[in-house]
């Protein structure tokens, strides 16, 4: 069995036109949602082996904030340039090319590769993965490298909306 948690960055500043988009920021609403899903997560008790995230500052701070929120340590997250911005087809490359003995990851990226991942590993339809968003899908495989469309298995979606109003 292996899990993989899409985790879609926290929501990011426009502020600074001039910033570079690699480098842009989290704003008010991403420093606080990055924290609450993390709680959410921790609560949830995910664990996972392993967390890859894009090196854009944004996924970074979210990836950090979520890792300590769980307890996961901060200097084994890995950052793979090619998360950032990444098509369905190289994420699924990356994914693919997972040590077998990782058996739960977290990938912190972007969309629109996210939502369109989520979209081809399960018949659960999301149309968007919202920022700071989590998509949780378990494979019932002994390798990463034999992922192909519908062959997971949905187990949650959660985003920070979803609790907006509670």
């Amino acid at each position: 069995m292996r899990t993989l948690y899409l985790v879609r960055h926290a929501k990011s500043s426009w502020k600074n036109q001039g910033l570079d988009d690699f480098e842009r920021p989290l704003n008010k609403r991403g420093h606080r949602d990055a924290p609450f899903m993390g709680k959410l997560l921790k609560k949830l008790e995910i664990s996972p082996s392993q967390i890859i995230s894009s090196p854009a500052t944004r996924a970074g701070v979210t990836a950090r904030t979520i890792a300590d929120k769980i307890n996961y340590p901060l200097e084994k997250i890995q950052y793979s340039e090619n998360i950032y911005l990444a098509s369905e087809r190289e994420l699924l490359r990356i994914i693919k090319g997972i040590d077998d003995n990782q058996k739960k990851v977290m990938l912190v990226g972007h969309n629109p590769g996210f939502t369109a991942l989520a979209n081809y590993f399960t018949s659960q339809y999301v149309s968007n993965v919202p920022t700071c968003g989590v998509f949780c899908v378990n494979f019932k495989l002994a390798s990463w490298a034999m992922i192909e469309a519908d062959c997971g298995e949905f187990q949650f979606f959660e985003y920070p909306k979803k609790y907006a109003s509670k």
